[in-house]
């Protein structure tokens, strides 16, 4: 073999929650799956500019829309939708939303998350709406998503991959962490489960558990000592990037990726090794 092409792509349609940041894991999976031949929804909560980070304001971003310009200038189709993954209703009209203008969905991405806030305490602490936040994003929204978009892939009859974004603190379950930590857990066992519900009808259900990566969402850990110290954990000597989780992501969807289901696979440079 001297090459490997991944195939399975063309004429797919792929659905990536959480995809409206520019430094990010949720952009590259929607990128790199364009790339691959899918057409692709984009969904994000609609934040306002004033949130959005320096590097994001100075290049004039603009959420999933810049996304899904990315995506067109691969020639594929795009649409993005501002929706809630939480709410049960936004999700099941997005649903509707995507098979009525794209005309099936093949792929899922649930990769949406809560922001880091104030969760990070000891349970004693921890402010039951902030434990309600975390888990209604991160598991009841994978579960919402899942449930909605899986029924629909299992009635076009084709077969399908789900993947599910989570965490290596869904394995560490460190102190402090514990509404993250349990949400990403939540997210393993339900990956189980569905994996076993929809293997018969060609559909198949991954993890996967990104360690340190280099997003926004980190820059609450500045460059200096405290980085440093996490960068010396991973094996590797770096941290991860997007394409990093991407590159495995368009893997999982792929034909060469058809018999592998129910597995949580951690992509960290070897900072939790064995499980």
């Amino acid at each position: 073999m001297t090459g490997l092409t991944l195939t399975g792509f063309d004429g797919k349609v792929a659905v990536v929650t959480g995809a409206g940041r520019m430094r990010s894991i949720g952009r590259p999976i929607a990128v790199e799956l364009a790339r691959a031949g899918c057409d692709v929804v984009l969904t994000g909560t609609g934040r306002s500019p004033e949130r959005y980070p320096d590097d994001e304001k100075a290049a004039g971003w603009r959420d999933i829309e810049s996304v899904a310009d990315e995506v067109r200038a691969l020639g594929r189709r795009a649409l993005a939708v501002v929706s809630d993954v939480s709410d049960p209703n936004a999700v099941d009209a997005l649903a509707d939303q995507v098979v009525h203008e794209l005309g099936r969905v093949d792929i899922v991405v649930n990769n949406a998350g809560a922001a880091r806030g104030d969760d990070r305490v000891p349970v004693v602490d921890l402010a039951i709406d902030d434990w309600r936040t975390v888990i209604d994003v991160n598991l009841t929204g994978t579960f919402l998503m899942s449930r909605a978009f899986g029924a629909r892939i299992v009635a076009h009859g084709d077969g399908g991959s789900i993947v599910n974004i989570s965490s290596v603190a869904g394995k560490l379950m460190a102190a402090n962490t514990a509404a993250y930590s349990a949400s990403k857990a939540g997210i393993h066992a339900l990956t189980c489960a569905m994996a076993s519900e929809l293997g018969p009808s060609g559909v198949r259900v991954n993890v996967i558990c990104p360690g340190f990566v280099d997003t926004a969402r980190m820059d609450d850990v500045p460059t200096g000592p405290a980085r440093d110290r996490l960068v010396a954990q991973i094996p590797l000597g770096r941290v991860g990037t997007g394409e990093d989780i991407a590159w495995m992501t368009v893997f999982l969807c792929s034909d060469q990726g058809s018999w592998i289901s129910g597995q949580l696979y951690t992509v960290d440079g070897g900072m939790v090794p064995g499980r």
